[in-house]
């Protein structure tokens, strides 16, 4: 039994998560993320949230967020901050990773235990994080 806050919330979870597991995907989207989707949307109705759940007699067992769903809730905002913040993390830690393997050899890394191999490559990692903090790509170049 959900109250209409809580069945919203559990809308907007689903929706976050079939968009994370399929949002970059075309060939190989992941059925079980979408079906339960199309699940918690089709019962969208029985809440009064039928404004944020679109089907069509053709989408068959399709249902499918609405435009407002996607504009007028927090899911848009979610999206932007997660893209904002996973980009700088994923960069810092590709640019961190890279120099901790031009900075030590494979005989070094492989004497390292664990933990010194984890501190080095943390060391590596957030001299790009604290770079991106001051001042963001301003200072990022490639070089030819």
């Amino acid at each position: 039994t959900f109250t209409e806050d809580q069945f919203f919330a559990l809308m907007k979870v689903v929706y976050l998560g079939n968009w994370m597991a399929n949002a970059y995907r075309t060939e190989d989207r992941k059925k079980e993320y979408e079906g339960i989707e199309d699940y918690i949307f089709f019962l969208a109705p029985q809440f009064g949230l039928d404004k944020y759940m679109d089907h069509e007699a053709s989408d068959g067992d399709r249902y499918y967020p609405t435009r407002s769903f996607e504009e007028d809730t927090d899911v848009h905002t979610l999206h932007e901050e997660y893209d904002e913040e996973s980009m700088w993390d994923e960069l810092a830690e590709t640019l961190g990773e890279r120099d901790f393997m031009e900075k030590y050899t494979k005989e070094e890394i492989v004497k390292m235990s664990r933990d010194e191999r984890f501190t080095k490559l943390s060391e590596c990692i957030d001299v790009y994080n604290e770079e991106f903090e001051k001042v963001g790509l301003q200072r990022i170049r490639i070089q030819k």
